[in-house]
Order: C-alpha cells, then structure tokens, then sequence
C-alpha cells in the first residue's frame, strides 16, 4: 500500500469514526436555545440524548450482521442517507419529541460509518498493523469531543443552532461522498449469514454467557455511564445554573477532554509495570473515593464553579484508565465472535450510558447533587459487579500485546 493510499484511508475511516462524537458533542452548547426555541425545559431537551444513545446501542447490533451479509459499502450508505435526512429533519423541526424522535433516527444512521469503519479496518490492514491504525483512529475519537462543543458553541452563539445540524448534514454529504469515491470493496458480501433473529440472538447469548465477558463488559459499561452522566447534565449545570455562555460551555467541556485523553496516555506506560485487572480496581477504588468527596461537598452547597471543574476533571481521569483495560478484556476471550463480541459490548455501554442520561433529564433541575450522586451510585456498583464477577472466571485470558483490542466510544 503506498503511503499517499494510507493517508487517504485513515483519512476517511477517521471521519466515520468521528460522526457521531460530533453529532453527539456539537449541539451540547445549544441546548438553553433548543429549550427555549421549541418552549420546553434544558432537562427535557437533554432526553434526545438519552435517545441518540438508544438509536446507537440499537444500531451496533443491527449492523453487525447487515455487515457481514451485504458487503461493507451497501449498508453504510444507507446509514449515511437516513443521517443526513434526519439532520435535515432536526434543522427544521418545530417541537421537542419531534426532535427527540429525529435524534434516535439520526443516531441509527451514524452507527453505520462506526460499525463499518471498525470492520474496515480488520479487512483492510495487516495484522501487524491493526494496533497503530485504531491508535490513530483513538486520536480521532479522543480530540472530536475537544473540537466538537467548542466549535459547537462558536457556531451557536454567532449562528443558533439549527447553523449545527446544517454542519451536521454537510459533513454527512461530504463523508457519505468521500466514502463512496476513497473507499475499496474490502469485502464480498456473505450469502450463509443468516439475519433471521433466532441464529443472531444465539450468538449474542453464547457471547454473554462468557463469565469474563458479562464481568468486564458490565463493570466498564456501568462505570462509564458515569460519563454519559456527566455529558448530559452538563449543559445544565455550567449553562443553566451557572449561566456561562455557548462559547465558554465549549471550552469547558474541551479542557474536561485533556483528562480523559491525558490518562488513557498514562495507562499504555502504568500497563508495562501493572495487569489490566489491577489498572481497573484501582482506577474504580480512586473513582469511588473522589466521588463521594464530590458528593459530600455537593450536598453541603460547599462547590462553586471551579471547585466542580476541577473535581469533575479527576473523576472523569478515572476512565482514561478503567476503559481501555476493560475492553481489552471485554474482548479477550473472542478470536472468533469478535464482531458479535464488539457490537453486544457497545450495546451494552450505550444501553446504559441511555438509561443514565435518561435519569439526569429527570433528576438535575437546579443542583449539581442529583448528577453527582447518580455518578457515585454508577462507580461503586461497577466496583461491587468487578469483585462478584470476577469469581466466576475460572480461566482468565489476557489480552497480549499482539491481540487488536478495540475501545467503544
């Protein structure tokens, strides 16, 4: 392959990739104006979150096998058409559950470029270096939620935001054009997969079976909805009680992404001296500490706004080291049902991570406490699912240095 090929390709799975951290992250600083435009609440508007998230977890397990049976390119196009509908949809719709209906549709849509550019990879690159080119697409994945709600908040403060879900669809056109002219038929569409719901199911099942699987994808599923969390409620918290503008929303949210990206440096040099299994009881017993710090000082009004940035920023540090050594582990165990493996993990995070965001819309009115103790009551549950389930592993299989392990956003 020659390097001028190389950089084309990364360049287009980079930009699946990053589709739906930006449709996730890049309206966030909108959210007072949404509210306000379609006469409803911040915290109802914070629901087509907790949708979009429905629609992917729904998504990664449709495409998997559509994947797999119609060849790589069908299906994502496809998915790319009804996500550049559903954007249009959003720039023009006239009230809220509409748009939380338009947000699950477009969540549905993007899930194909991230299926499909995971898949890519394993069918396009050598084994040896599978490793370095989800590194560069972990690059991508770690700056898009730094990029998105500062630009995000630029466009919405100068433009509104319906200027957001126009960008939105263009990038969509744009992927969707880039995708059809750059990418090559990678993979011949496989007639023996069935899509019936019997054989899918069965498989899916066989993988959650796996005492190291439903251990380790439950443990950094619920720890990580801890982000999702966070996520949600924050344009309630730094815009709706703290009235920071769109613009210095963004920056925020960006400088709360330097601690998640900085940590998930820190755990490929802490992994040489020490076992994933004992990076993830770590990072949850300092989670669990730093959350009930939080919470003890949230309770008693004793936070102002910085002193919530700067504990936010160590709980979400937390992560960088929990999900890469969970998922590494998640995944282990499937030479062969890594596809089913992959796609029945992320369902499970997004499932979750839905549910949390879900409660948030519910409970994060006018205090930065429900948030917290939501965040609190995720991190020691992981931390108590790590120790009952790690006694029914009886062989734990490690993943080597050799092994592609592949980390959910």
């Amino acid at each position: 392959m020659t390097t001028k090929k190389y950089i084309k390709l990364i360049l287009i799975l980079g930009s699946l990739t990053a589709l739906g951290p930006f449709s996730i992250d890049m309206y966030l600083p909108g959210f007072s104006g949404i509210a306000k435009d379609l006469h409803t609440t911040v915290a109802k508007v914070s629901m087509s979150l907790s949708s979009y998230f429905i629609g992917i977890s729904a998504g990664q397990l449709l495409y998997g096998p559509l994947l797999d049976r119609f060849g790589r390119k069908k299906p994502l196009f496809v998915g790319l058409l009804v996500y550049i509908l559903a954007s249009l949809g959003c720039v023009y719709v006239a009230d809220i559950d509409s748009f939380i209906l338009l947000r699950f549709v477009q969540a549905i849509g993007s899930c194909a470029a991230t299926v499909a550019s995971v898949a890519m990879v394993r069918d396009l690159f050598p084994v040896k270096d599978i490793p370095k080119v989800f590194s560069l697409l972990m690059l991508v994945l770690g700056l898009s939620p730094m990029l998105a709600p500062t630009i995000g908040g630029y466009v919405t403060e100068d433009y509104g935001w319906h200027t957001v879900f126009f960008i939105l669809m263009c990038m969509g056109i744009a992927i969707l054009i880039a995708a059809m002219v750059g990418l090559p038929n990678t993979y011949k569409p496989d007639t023996s997969i069935s899509l019936k719901p019997k054989p899918i199911i069965a498989n899916f099942l066989k993988v959650l079976k796996e005492p190291q699987f439903f251990t380790y994808a439950f443990t950094g599923s619920i720890a990580f909805s801890g982000l999702f969390t966070y996520v949600a409620a924050s344009p309630i918290i730094f815009m709706d009680i703290y009235h920071v503008d769109a613009k210095t929303y963004g920056w925020i949210f960006a400088f709360m992404s330097v601690s998640f990206i900085g940590s998930s440096q820190l755990n490929s040099v802490l992994l040489k001296k020490f076992s994933s299994e004992q990076m993830i009881f770590g990072a949850l017993i300092t989670q669990s500490v730093i959350a009930i710090v939080f919470l003890i000082l949230s309770l008693n009004n004793l936070l102002g706004l910085y002193e919530i940035i700067a504990m936010l920023f160590l709980f979400l540090g937390c992560f960088g080291i929990s999900n890469p050594n969970t998922a590494g582990l998640t995944m282990a165990p499937f030479a062969k049902n890594a596809g089913s493996a992959s796609a029945l993990m992320g369902a499970i995070q997004l499932g979750l991570g839905a549910l949390a965001s879900f409660a948030v819309g519910i409970f994060v009115k006018d205090s930065v406490a429900p948030m917290v103790l939501i965040m609190t009551t995720t991190t020691i549950i992981a931390f108590i699912v790590l120790n009952i389930g790690k006694r029914f592993i009886k062989e734990k299989v490690e993943a080597s240095a050799d092994d592609d392990v592949l980390i959910g956003h």
